[in-house]
């Protein structure tokens, strides 16, 4: 097995490694510890050379400037790297999907400034599984993803609930989301999941779910942190001064609810989430005299200061959990504690409850996985928990619980005393799930399936290192861009003057990368590049420069299309021009969603023109007009433009403008053409670009086509002005 640089992505934010604020809020749940404990787990395999964790950096007042660090060193294999996206201010993860390919870039550049490229890319959720899908396609990486929880899913709970689509989509984007899990599950070399019960209720109704290869790979535990209750009996056990002390402040804390404490504690832990059912425990225990007697009850609801701050769904769910508490008169038997330390308490918790011999509830219907059974059952706590999901296939294998209908109180009161009431059964399942937490459950084993998966991919998908002769190297490691304009510029319909002799130049020339800039839209240009097939372009602009794609496959660079969509409002602008004379609208097939194409009329003047950019300018409609061969008049959003391309180009993949050729005949070539790149006019060009005659780094060949693209390119490199760095 060779050594693998892995990338993992989670690019909500609030992560750390250190003091994991775990249930600070709805983002920071059962998946950031998943991914933290990922990390550290697969920087301790001995074939993992490098792994990143990237999420967003924040600078924010509100929360910890640890958050705004670039890069918290784990260990010497594990990092968190922390990437700008969105601004600085902390926002939801539902808010960031705008901003996501802000996220790519930049870690783009990241790799190129750390000149080291992954071996794998791993997302987790929507997001960062986009992400990573978008950055396999130029890499040529596998891609693995996880899901953790779906959008389809949580549609359908949220609609029962009472939610229209339209309030969906507005507050979790939630459309967007399953589209893109759509493409990631279609795309995926390799789909994670904790249970078979996932792929068969998650993933069921997605279109693309029979192309998934799906590999169940159970989360781990700790061992050495989560560990049998009765370790602190052994004379060669000694805890740490931070454990010490957290055993007392969680005890302090329970034991500060309860009239006797000594009694079995049945707990419930996880935050305050209406899924994780917290209200069927609280009636389950208030409606049953005979299991208050026996057992008192905490539940520790996520972290909490003061609820009227909290979001509207949290302090919903605690206001009823404290109402539910007063309602039952539960207090001296009932324990609601306001927090917890996620990294050295609720281990604790989990122990503190198995020696009184207590019981753990785990009473979400239908989970995923069911992490905290795991680590109770690890502590040697026994379960009770749903028959569906996740709970049904852990507490099946490790035979460590009961499984009851988690919606009937009576039925979970029933399993409660059945457990707290025989000594033997307790036992009995608290050793069996304390062996299947260090046996079946540990993150040592997640780790070695998982690099025996990465392996199989790897082997799959490539022979030798994908990334090494990949799009994205190529464009990463090049050392000049040459973009030229199609039409009248490489060639004009059949005549191909000097065309195969540029081409040649282009394929045995290192560290060259081609483009093609045009006026035509994807579909024109495509049925163009098949007149001419030994015209092969890493970079595609379409639709004077509104539309980036590389390849002839036309992978699209989203970025791009993100970027430009700022301010851009076609409708108004269409119903502007509707009151302009001298000019009519092109054919359907050259329209674009950013881009509006008109006919100019005969005699159509510099007057006419100027009056287009006043209609637009006294509407205050942000666009760039532009007239080509006295004829064609196309209006581009204000960032498009085949020049604002280049540049984009330029900042993506770390190349100085002054690095770039570009080649044009027309007038909507000139702002590709001036500037800091080096520009080439062929000898056939359209009378506009005589403006730029006589300015630095515009060269006019003598020849047409082709052939005068060769003549200026060879300008510039004897000139010395543009050179192919080694």
């Amino acid at each position: 097995m060779k050594n693998y640089y892995i990338q993992l992505f989670s690019p909500h934010g609030l992560i750390r490694f250190k003091n994991a604020e775990i249930g600070r809020d709805k983002d920071t749940g059962g998946q950031v510890k998943y991914v933290l404990e990922l990390l550290e787990a697969l920087s301790k395999h001995p074939h993992v050379r490098k792994v990143d964790l990237f999420t967003r950096r924040i600078t924010d007042k509100r929360v910890s400037d640890s958050y705004s660090q670039p890069i918290e060193i784990i260990n010497e294999k594990a990092r968190i790297v922390r990437v700008d996206c969105g601004g600085q201010q902390y926002k939801e993860k539902e808010q960031l999907w705008d901003y996501l390919d802000e996220f790519i870039n930049n870690t783009i550049r990241f790799n190129e400034d750390e000149d080291d490229y992954p071996d794998i890319l791993h997302g987790h959720y929507a997001d960062g599984n986009y992400i990573a899908c978008e950055l396999s396609k130029i890499f040529a990486l596998p891609f693995i993803a996880t899901g953790h929880s779906l959008g389809r899913n949580k549609r359908n709970i949220l609609l029962t609930q009472g939610w229209d689509e339209k309030k969906l989509n507005d507050r979790f984007n939630m459309q967007r989301r399953i589209d893109e899990e759509e493409k990631v599950i279609a795309n995926a070399d390799v789909v994670i999941v904790s249970t078979q019960h996932e792929i068969e209720t998650q993933y069921k109704d997605y279109v693309h779910q029979g192309k998934a290869e799906f590999k169940v790979i159970p989360p781990g535990i700790n061992n050495e942190v989560f560990y049998p209750y009765y370790r602190l009996e052994m004379p060669s056990f000694a805890m740490t001064i931070e454990q010490e002390q957290a055993l007392h402040k969680i005890n302090s804390e329970i034991e500060r609810f309860l009239f006797n404490a000594d009694k079995p504690l049945i707990l419930s832990i996880g935050r305050a989430d209406k899924r994780k059912n917290f209200e069927a425990i609280i009636n389950c225990y208030g409606q049953d005299k005979e299991l208050q007697a026996m057992a008192n009850l905490a539940i520790f609801a996520g972290v909490r200061k003061d609820i009227s701050q909290m979001p509207d769904d949290e302090k919903e769910i605690l206001t009823n959990l404290l109402l539910l508490m007063d309602k039952y008169d539960l207090y001296g038997k009932m324990a609601l504690p306001k927090k917890n330390d996620p990294g050295v308490e609720v281990p604790e918790i989990y122990r503190i409850a198995a020696r009184k011999k207590g019981v753990f509830v785990n009473a979400t219907p239908g989970e995923n996985f069911g992490l905290t059974i795991v680590e109770a059952a690890a502590c040697g706590l026994p379960i009770v928990a749903s028959p569906t999901g996740g709970p049904k296939e852990i507490v099946g294998n490790a035979q460590n619980g009961l499984l009851v209908d988690v919606e009937d109180t009576e039925a979970i009161a029933a399993a409660l005393k059945k457990i707290i009431s025989d000594q033997n059964l307790w036992e009995k399942y608290s050793a069996n799930g304390i062996k299947a937490g260090s046996e079946s459950y540990a993150w040592n084993k997640h780790a070695e399936t998982y690099m025996e998966t990465v392996e199989q991919i790897f082997n799959k998908k490539s022979k030798g290192h994908p990334a090494q002769n990949s799009l994205g190297r190529k464009l990463a490691d090049a050392k000049m861009f040459f973009i030229s304009d199609l039409d009248g510029t490489l060639v004009e319909g059949d005549d191909t003057t000097g065309l195969e002799t540029l081409m040649d130049w282009v394929r045995q020339t290192p560290g060259v990368v081609f483009g093609i800039s045009s006026g035509r839209n994807k579909q024109l240009l495509t049925e163009a590049l098949e007149q001419y097939p030994f015209v092969d372009p890493d970079i595609i602009i379409c639709s004077a420069g509104t539309e980036l794609y590389y390849t002839k496959d036309f992978v699209p660079d989203t970025g791009w299309e993100k970027h430009i969509n700022h301010q851009w409002k076609r409708e108004a602008i269409v119903n502007a021009m509707e009151s302009v004379a001298n000019i009519s609208p092109q054919e359907e097939s050259a329209q674009w969603p950013f881009k509006i194409s008109y006919f100019a009329g005969e005699h159509f003047s510099s007057d006419d023109l100027a009056n287009i950019n006043k209609q637009l300018y006294d509407k205050k409609l942000a666009a760039k007009v532009l007239f080509t061969d006295s004829k064609y008049i196309d209006i581009i959003p204000r960032r498009a433009g085949k020049g604002n391309v280049v540049r984009y180009l330029s900042y993506k993949w770390k190349l100085p403008v002054d690095q770039f050729i570009t080649a044009g005949n027309g007038g909507n070539d000139i702002d590709m053409l001036q500037g800091q790149a080096k520009g080439i006019v062929v000898a056939n060009y359209s009378k506009e670009l005589d403006v730029l005659k006589g300015k630095r780094n515009i060269f006019f060949s003598k020849q047409p086509l082709s052939s005068g693209i060769s003549e200026g390119i060879s300008h510039y490199l004897k000139s010395g002005k543009t050179r192919i760095k080694g």
